[in-house]
């Protein structure tokens, strides 16, 4: 049985950097936290647990300290608070997103109706949105604009997630509402790279392997790209969730990793599946 791990696998620049600002400040004496999950990788939150650095959902009952923001990045009110507290902060906002939210808030203030495309759950989302005034608007598709009331001015932005196909959707069907659009493409390639690379592994395979955080929007993605080009598609967390039964009659198998994918983890995977090439 042939095994392919896709190229880029694993962590992005701005998950990468992230954990790596983590894993410093949890070398330090005084009380650290993360505000949210540092990323969407149980795993990694976790190690980070067992480091000292607990996860808080909010500030509310933290006086003192240090506080990790997630590479999702986090509300401007809650970036306040945190800088009103003086609580000492180690900014782990990815720097792309980092970009998005700065393009929110001149659009915002430049007098522009801004539309933020994306998942209006997802929190790197709800960041973005903070950081404008009155008008901002979430819109996962094109269809969605047309829901909207008319604008003069329409400023875009986009999760760093999103397709260019959506983005692409979603501006063409603003220039047909007419008036000033102005538009920042704030796509992180990294994103669109391992849908690439999944599309063209998931081509040549009997089996693909998607690891990842089942809560990661990414590797959720990813696992349904491949899903549709090979059937026999499985997507895990770690290495011990593989099943033997999975390989019968297969001879070639494909591994790509979500965004938010520590390498440990898929070095843990690659080897579970040269055991179950032995076993064979």
């Amino acid at each position: 049985m042939k095994v392919m791990l896709a190229k880029r696998a694993g962590f992005c620049f701005g998950v990468k950097r992230a954990t790596q600002m983590a894993f410093e400040a949890a070398g330090k004496d005084q009380k650290t936290f993360t505000l949210g999950p540092i990323i969407h990788s149980p795993q990694v939150v976790n190690k980070l647990e067992e480091m000292g650095v607990g996860v808080v959902k909010d500030l509310s009952g933290v006086s003192n300290g240090t506080v990790i923001i997630r590479s999702h990045g986090v509300l401007a009110s809650e970036m306040d608070e945190a800088h009103q507290k003086q609580l000492e902060v180690v900014d782990a906002t990815c720097p792309f997103v980092k970009k998005a939210q700065e393009h929110v808030q001149y659009l915002s203030e430049a007098g522009y109706d801004v539309l933020v495309v994306g998942d209006a759950d997802h929190p790197e989302v709800q960041g973005i949105v903070s950081y404008g005034k009155e008008k901002v608007y979430v819109v996962a598709s094109g269809d969605q604009v047309k829901q909207l009331p008319k604008m003069g001015k329409m400023g875009v932005v986009a999760q760093t997630t999103q397709s260019f196909d959506n983005l692409k959707s979603v501006v063409t069907e603003c220039l047909r509402r007419g008036g000033e659009v102005r538009v920042y493409n704030t796509i992180c390639d990294a994103t669109a790279v391992r849908q690439q690379e999944a599309t063209e592994l998931a081509q040549q395979v009997d089996c693909m392997i998607v690891i990842g955080g089942f809560n990661s929007a990414n590797t959720r993605r990813l696992a349904e790209i491949c899903t549709e080009i090979q059937p026999r598609t499985y997507h895990i967390e770690t290495a011990a969730e593989i099943d033997c039964s999975w390989f019968q009659g297969v001879e070639t198998v494909g591994v790509t990793a979500g965004a938010s994918t520590p390498k440990w983890i898929i070095d843990e995977v690659m080897d579970r599946l040269e055991q179950v090439n032995n076993s064979h």
